[in-house]
């Protein structure tokens, strides 16, 4: 138990942790420790932690798993289940099989398996998130061995058949308890349940058959895409295993805040400060907008907090062909200096109202 992996530590979150505020946890560690917004030499290796607690307690069956078994259930390709054990509906019943029998079958270690899943963040601007972009990340990811075409066996060999189990990867015993005698397949112990056995393994990987690179991959990212939202990316994660395919690439995006614009849905508000006497008077302003200036007019009498909508010029729907609106909140000012010529007119002004 000394070197099991800590996963609630690791995000910083009690087991008692709902899965939103795992998620919420996950992504404020995820963007301080990110490589490309932290420098520091021992970023890398955290988010690399966070990451790997994640893919396991942002999931509830296999943090489930998790709490039940500890990582000793945590495969290279994911999560091993076998037998009765993984099923609550049996209660400790399942608990019993397996002690005698070892489960119904077992796992058949050598079968294909998918990739694991890799999650990212990604950050963009206001405008991009409202116009769409195509953005290229960096993802370490786990990939065949280059070296031996993912073999596990040095260049011009090729890995021999199990001589135990004939290539299967299974082995069938016979096991004797107080029900009687019983066959039972189980992972072969000389190949660990591969069916092949490396006499002369790879030098680049140790015959692992596997590495894991560094790769540049593009995006693309739609129009008015919301903060939080997620992009998969299908077969872009870790290698499978045994021929398995490839997991998925989900990228999350973090869009920053805009120096003068804020999002409502598909609208962009706009907060504008005017003068007494532009609000009693009425005035006409070039206004700033996402694609460049709009023109609006104040009518005489506006009341600060008065929100006026400008159609079709915010943020388009993701599901719909058409763009959110902008709104422009007037806030009028009351200037804390005033000359004295200023003072005689809000003077006589008053004795007029």
């Amino acid at each position: 138990m000394a070197n099991q992996k800590d996963f609630y530590k690791t995000l910083g979150v009690n087991r008692q942790a709902t899965q939103e505020e795992i998620k919420t946890k996950f992504r404020k560690l995820a963007l301080e420790y990110h490589p490309d917004r932290n420098k520091d030499a021992s970023a890398q290796d955290k988010f690399k932690e966070i990451n790997a607690a994640y893919q396991v307690l942002g999931d509830p069956q296999k943090r489930a798993q998790y709490d039940r078994f500890g990582d000793v259930g945590i495969g290279s390709g994911g999560w091993n289940q076998g037998g009765f054990g993984g099923s609550e509906n049996f209660g400790g019943f399942g608990d019993i099989f397996d002690a005698f029998f070892g489960g119904f079958g077992g796992t058949t270690t050598n079968a294909p398996r998918v990739g694991r899943d890799i999650q990212t963040i990604t950050t963009i601007s206001f405008e991009e998130s409202a116009f769409g972009v195509e953005k290229e990340i960096e993802v370490d990811r786990v990939e065949p061995c280059g070296e031996c075409q993912g073999s596990g066996a040095r260049s011009g060999t090729t890995p021999m058949d199990c001589s135990d189990c004939n290539g299967l990867g299974q082995v069938r015993r016979i096991q004797r308890s107080i029900f009687g005698q019983f066959s039972q397949s189980g992972p072969c112990t000389k190949c660990n349940g591969q069916g092949k056995i490396i006499t002369d393994p790879c030098t680049y990987c140790k015959g692992s058959s596997r590495e894991r690179k560094r790769r540049r991959i593009k995006i693309d990212i739609p129009a008015g895409i919301e903060d939080s939202m997620q992009i998969r990316l299908t077969r872009q994660g870790n290698a499978g295993e045994n021929g398995g395919p490839p997991g998925n690439l989900y990228v999350e995006l973090n869009i920053k805040e805009h120096e003068i614009f804020t999002r409502r849905e598909n609208d962009v508000l706009l907060n504008v400060p005017i003068n007494f006497a532009q609000a009693a008077l009425g005035d006409e302003l070039e206004l700033p907008s996402l694609t460049g200036t709009t023109t609006l007019k104040i009518p005489s009498g506006t009341q600060s907090g008065t929100e006026f909508r400008i159609k079709g010029i915010g943020i388009p729907h993701m599901s719909r062909s058409r763009k959110g609106d902008q709104l422009v909140i007037f806030h009028v000012v009351t200037p804390k200096k005033l000359s004295s010529d200023q003072k005689k007119l809000f003077d006589e002004l008053s004795k007029t109202m």
